[in-house]
């Protein structure tokens, strides 16, 4: 079981993250990709929330393959190209993550692999079998 921290002590979050997330001995670890908002048939998006939609389908997706769950994740790092996406960003994340409170960065870069693209997700996650 993941123990979360946030921390009274600390500036809170505007978002529903966590200040650190504590993995238990025997765990095991998953690191993802970075996960980008392209459909199974090569189409990306152009809507900010829709390719953060198709981010956290691929991240479930990636997840189940080793029995995970979006709630076993303890970090992500999002990259996001446009300052003014952060908010939907997290509406979507707050979504598919509920009361989960994974640790996370986010950073405003200049581009991604493609031009297309505005987020790119990458995640770690820990279970105990």
């Amino acid at each position: 079981m993941l123990k979360v921290h946030v921390l009274d002590e600390l500036y809170s979050h505007s978002s529903n993250v966590a200040h650190g997330v504590e993995v238990p001995a025997g765990a095991r670890l998953m690191f993802t990709n970075g996960q980008v908002g392209t459909k199974p048939d090569g189409v990306t998006p152009e809507a900010t929330a829709d390719q953060a939609e198709v981010i956290f389908g691929r991240l479930k997706a990636v997840l189940k393959a080793a029995y995970m769950t979006l709630g076993d994740v303890v970090r992500f790092d999002v990259y996001l190209t446009d300052q003014a996406d952060v908010k939907t960003f997290v509406e979507v994340r707050d979504h598919f993550m509920g009361d989960h409170k994974p640790g996370a960065t986010l950073l405003i870069v200049k581009g991604l692999a493609r031009p297309e693209l505005k987020i790119e997700v990458e995640a770690v996650a820990a279970k105990v079998d």
